[in-house]
């Protein structure tokens, strides 16, 4: 059984892991402004992850109260990192098509190795 302060770093793993990689691994042409911003929508994709929220472009629109276009850059970076993996899906009506976003498997690999 774990103990309660290994349960603490588990749910602390992704977030710091998150910062590491933004921080410490800056994109070619990217500002401070943008790192900041995806370290702020790892945060709240890691609460939407935690209550069972499916991560798509509609739902994290939705949560964030931001821009389409402002999700989207963000979003991208993530992938671009490899921090994400991006899908397409059927949207909830299941005609059109539903961006959705997981975390990567090598993240989720090397947090579990850490």
């Amino acid at each position: 059984m774990a103990s309660k302060l290994s349960d603490r770093w588990q749910t602390q793993a992704l977030p710091l892991f998150a910062v590491r990689e933004i921080l410490d691994k800056p994109l070619e042409d990217e500002t401070p402004q943008s790192r900041i911003k995806q370290i702020g929508m790892m945060n709240i994709l890691y609460m939407m992850h935690q209550a069972h929220e499916k991560l798509t472009l509609s739902n994290i629109i939705e949560f964030t109260g931001m821009t389409r276009s402002g999700v989207l850059e963000t979003m991208e970076l993530l992938v671009k990192r490899g921090i994400l993996t991006e899908t397409l899906g059927k949207n909830s009506a299941g005609r059109g098509v539903a961006r959705q976003f997981k975390l990567s498997p090598v993240v989720l690999e090397q947090l579990s190795a850490g």
